[in-house]
């Protein structure tokens, strides 16, 4: 894991960084979203994978690719976080009292 960040350092910013744009400029949600079932589903397959990561399930590239991609993908969802929430927070703090 520590050979993971010290290695593919600029890879991860670049994801926090692209996960913080993508949150900023996507504050409203224009459709229904995923739907319930999907959800449930996209969860268990996060979980699982994250499952095959700890156990070390997977060895070689691919295990090593698994881990880097959770790595980001998890980056990339706290930068969408951060990035909402600072943008609701700006947002918020701009708009006049209704």
């Amino acid at each position: 894991m520590g050979y993971l960040t010290t290695f593919y350092w600029g890879w991860l910013l670049g994801s926090v960084l692209l996960g913080f744009a993508m949150g900023w400029i996507s504050v409203v949600q224009h459709g229904d979203g995923v739907p319930r079932k999907w959800q449930w589903w996209l969860s268990a397959l996060v979980a699982a994978l994250v499952a095959a990561a700890v156990a070390r399930v997977v060895p070689g590239r691919f295990g090593y690719w698994l881990d880097l991609g959770l790595i980001m993908f998890g980056l990339y969802l706290c930068g969408c976080a951060v990035g909402s929430w600072l943008r609701d927070w700006v947002v918020s703090r701009t708009a006049p009292p209704a």
